[in-house]
């Protein structure tokens, strides 16, 4: 768990707690923006003292990142498709990655079975979904996306592999 003081542009994954008490039940004045995208408000700013419910004084903020259940199952099922080719799925490479031969598409889909270099600068959900790698001259990208079982939308549960088809991307880095 790594704390903050306050969120910036990698505040992905965290959460405001209670600097006393470490409770997630604060409140605090602020300003927040609707994103139509995602379908909630994100924090812009906030100002004044924050309260905390959990032990009813005034408090300052601070952010931490947490790890939800969700993240790790969700991990484990990303990991175990890309790694091993368990759960359902379907792997695509770009047309560029493929123009470069059968031979050079079965060493990056290896590559991308044995990617680990995950931080929290290229994982900030924790949900190993993404990485880039460098083969022969070339840096590919990978991304795994959780669709719906008819392949229309995003998945509503990606911790859920019954209502869960995962598709893995490789493409060149040129080509996003």
């Amino acid at each position: 768990m790594t704390t903050k003081e306050e969120p910036g542009l990698d505040a992905i994954g965290t959460v405001p707690v209670c600097q006393r008490c470490g409770s997630e039940r604060v409140v605090t004045d602020a300003w927040a923006c609707w994103n139509r995208e995602a379908g909630f408000w994100e924090l812009e700013a906030h100002f004044d003292q924050a309260f905390c419910h959990g032990c009813e004084a005034a408090t300052q903020l601070q952010w931490i990142r947490v790890e939800g259940p969700e993240n790790g199952r969700v991990r484990d099922l990303n990991d175990a498709f890309r790694t091993l080719g368990q759960g359902r799925g379907s792997v695509f490479v770009t047309d560029g990655v493929s123009s470069q031969g059968p031979e050079f598409v079965t060493r990056a889909l290896a590559a991308v079975r044995g990617f680990d270099s995950f931080s929290e600068d290229n994982d900030p959900w924790g949900e190993h979904d993404f990485g880039s790698i460098e083969l022969e001259g070339h840096k590919l990208f990978w991304k795994i996306d959780p669709y719906d079982l008819d392949l229309q939308a995003h998945s509503q549960n990606a911790a859920n592999p019954a209502v869960t088809h995962r598709v893995l991307t490789l493409m060149l880095a040129s080509e996003y």
